[in-house]
């Protein structure tokens, strides 16, 4: 199913595993994709895959951790691109360590790429939408957010942080036509497993894939401007894992 107009999103965490798959997932219903991660060659690879499907790819290499670059960053890519219809905050990172055992700096780091991206990044894009009068802001958060998974405090805290970010930009923004949905995947086999800050050894083959949680992803951007699913959990028919 495409989209009845032309549209145009935003994808952070764009170089591999629930970001690639939604950019393709984008791509194919004939959405352009501005494709934002670290990494310029593997944005590349993804580009030129998006570009097969006939659609506008804009590489923008941009470091998310450097939370004071984002807001100005993600406001010049929606500039160079063109307006903005679509903003899924994806880019993240997993963090394995119990609350006494975690240093400082490791936290404030899990705080910055999960959480405070994410608020630079709608800063960055939010008064856009605002003049357009329309828009959707997509989270990606995780079912951390709701079960304190041991051994996970910082990202679970990031995660639950996300979801009352959306929460509240949700009800700031009704009037400004912009709908906010967050996200809650369980786990996903994603490369995020094998970060060195992720000590886990859990069955892959049972998790969720990035391409079904883009398809979810894709559906809840393809609802008509009068309708939002305001959260969403996604799980592996295994259980969370």
């Amino acid at each position: 199913m495409n989209f009845p107009t032309k549209r145009r999103a935003l994808i952070t965490g764009a170089s591999s595993g629930i970001g690639k798959a939604t950019a393709l997932a984008f791509a194919q219903a004939g959405v352009d994709v501005a494709l934002v991660s670290r990494s310029q060659e593997k944005l590349e690879t993804v580009a030129e895959a998006v570009r097969q499907a006939g659609v506008k790819a804009g590489v923008y290499p941009l470091d998310l951790a450097k939370v004071e670059l984002v807001r100005e960053g993600m406001s010049a890519i929606a500039s160079d691109f063109g307006p903005i219809d679509i903003l899924v905050n994806n880019a993240g990172m997993g963090y394995t360590g119990t609350l006494m055992d975690t240093p400082l700096a490791d936290w404030q780091g899990v705080m910055d790429l999960n959480l405070t991206s994410v608020f630079q990044s709608i800063q960055g894009i939010l008064p856009m939408m605002r003049q357009q009068g329309a828009g959707i802001i997509i989270n990606v958060a995780s079912v951390a957010a709701y079960r304190a998974f041991p051994g996970w405090c910082a990202y679970n805290v990031s995660k639950a942080g996300l979801v009352a970010l959306s929460k509240t930009l949700a009800e700031e923004e009704r009037g400004s036509g912009i709908r906010v949905t967050t996200i809650c995947p369980g786990s996903v086999n994603t490369p995020i497993w094998d970060t060195e800050t992720v000590q886990a050894d859990f069955e892959r083959s049972q998790m969720l894939t990035p391409e079904i949680v883009a398809s979810s992803i894709l559906q809840i951007a393809l609802l008509p401007q009068g309708a939002v699913i305001e959260e969403i959990t996604l799980m592996p028919s295994a259980g969370a894992l």
